[in-house]
């Protein structure tokens, strides 16, 4: 019996190793405008560290990474035989394979269990070029696709959604192309590559809308995009935050509080906020009334709360967070009419995007009537600067400085709204200077 369990045991370890995989997270993505489902016309995953993208179309909602080398996407030029993810992948009811033969030959397709079982052996002579087949699941949740030419082999794995469509597996012909095969992308993205620990941009499109997250994904999850906007974030109208309630508003992907932060104690300009275990705040022209209409202004680190953390809560509400630079970003390219969310314009220069900054701006209280549109609730008020430590207050009706919480060397990022422009301005600053605070939700 020993002998039998141990014949076994290496049996297993043999067959998991020839048709086991390299490890694979399965990103699913779906929608919601509120609490209600929409479709998603397409997904835009972009890779922030190691750069690249991809592009899922509907119905194709799961992209599935292979974590040690990536993604590898079907482009011309290739010179040996290989087979391509399935699409979509995980199948419901049917699904495509696709391969590259590198010259005319005898191909042999094999499709295997999870248990090493054969559930398709078949052969078919084949041109140079681009192959398309159509697998049809029966019950099992994974099996495996092999091509076998000459001496060469490429393999996949297939994932199945539960128990697909009950029927017997099947696996049709569909054609032939001498071209790039466009069964994923009409874009040809080449080599996605992803390693645990990249930080990834999720980018969905529904209608005129994009909606955006950020994620450094380590297991397999399912995102959802939120569309709605210019209403309170579903299920938190309101925060109530030592002393002061503030309203929400929802902005697509992301939750702000609709009004700039006033928590702390007030101090005169001429002096420097420290690490007391007080929250200290400016108030414009030291009159407290400034702070109830404007929030308070807040040198960096005390707004941090002396962590040097991009997306630290410092003085948020429990749950909230400093917004990063990459945050403001994606609301930058949600709400501007030209630019969207990943858009290159909005790593670039002092001034950017086309009406951002108009859009952000609140419809009252900016210089000369030069007022915004506030399209989306954001409500950006012209509250001012404080030159704190040195003394003095400036730009009130002028401009509105809204920090991040990532910074550039010494310097920490904020955007600026002003009086004059319809785009927003984004810039690194001294640590010292008082600047507005919007917190948005974890």
């Amino acid at each position: 019996m020993k002998t039998k369990t141990l014949l076994f045991a290496i049996a297993l370890i043999f067959m998991l190793s020839a048709f086991g995989q390299k490890p694979t997270l399965e990103l699913t993505f779906t929608a919601i405008d509120s609490a209600a489902y929409v479709q998603l016309d397409s997904i835009k995953v972009m890779n922030l560290t190691q750069e690249g993208d991809t592009v899922l179309y509907w119905p194709d909602t799961v992209l599935v990474l292979d974590y040690l080398v990536g993604i590898t996407e079907i482009h011309n030029g290739a010179e040996k035989l290989q087979v391509f993810q399935n699409y979509p992948n995980p199948v419901k009811d049917q699904t495509t394979l696709t391969l590259y033969l590198p010259e005319e030959g005898n191909v042999n397709l094999v499709i295997t269990d999870i248990l090493g079982r054969q559930v398709i052996n078949t052969e078919k002579m084949l041109e140079r070029g681009f192959h398309s087949f159509r697998f049809t699941p029966g019950s099992g949740k994974i099996f495996f696709f092999t091509a076998y030419w000459k001496s060469a082999s490429s393999s996949i794995k297939i994932l199945t959604a539960g128990n697909v469509s009950g029927l017997t597996n099947s696996l049709d012909y569909v054609g032939s192309n001498d071209t790039e095969a466009e069964f994923k992308s009409t874009k040809d993205i080449q080599d996605f590559s992803f390693s645990l620990g990249d930080e990834l941009l999720y980018i969905g499109y529904f209608d005129t809308l994009q909606s955006g997250m950020l994620d450094a994904p380590e297991v397999s999850d399912t995102f959802v995009f939120q569309f709605a906007t210019n209403i309170p974030c579903p299920g938190i109208p309101t925060v109530e935050y030592e002393g002061q309630v503030y309203n929400t508003i929802q902005i697509c992907g992301q939750c702000w509080l609709k009004e700039n932060l006033n928590v702390g104690t007030m101090i005169q300009e001429t002096q420097q906020m420290t690490d007391n275990e007080l929250i200290e705040k400016y108030c414009y022209n030291n009159e407290e009334d400034s702070c109830n209409i404007y929030g308070g202004l807040y040198q960096w680190n005390e707004m941090m709360q002396y962590i040097e953390a991009q997306g630290a809560q410092g003085i948020c509400p429990p749950g909230w967070h400093v917004p990063t630079d990459y945050e403001w970003k994606i609301l930058e390219g949600t709400v501007d009419s030209q630019y969207g969310i990943g858009d290159n314009e909005w790593n670039g220069g002092t001034d950017r995007g086309f009406d951002a900054g108009k859009k952000l701006k609140s419809t009252y209280g900016w210089l000369y009537n030069n007022n915004g549109t506030d399209t989306f609730g954001f409500t950006g008020l012209s509250a001012g600067f404080c030159y704190g430590g040195s003394g003095g207050f400036s730009w009130i009706s002028w401009h509105a400085y809204i920090w991040s919480s990532s910074v550039n060397d010494t310097s920490g990022y904020y955007r600026m709204l002003a009086h004059m422009l319809n785009t927003i301005r984004r810039r690194s600053s001294s640590v010292n200077g008082g600047m507005s605070v919007r917190c948005i939700k974890d």
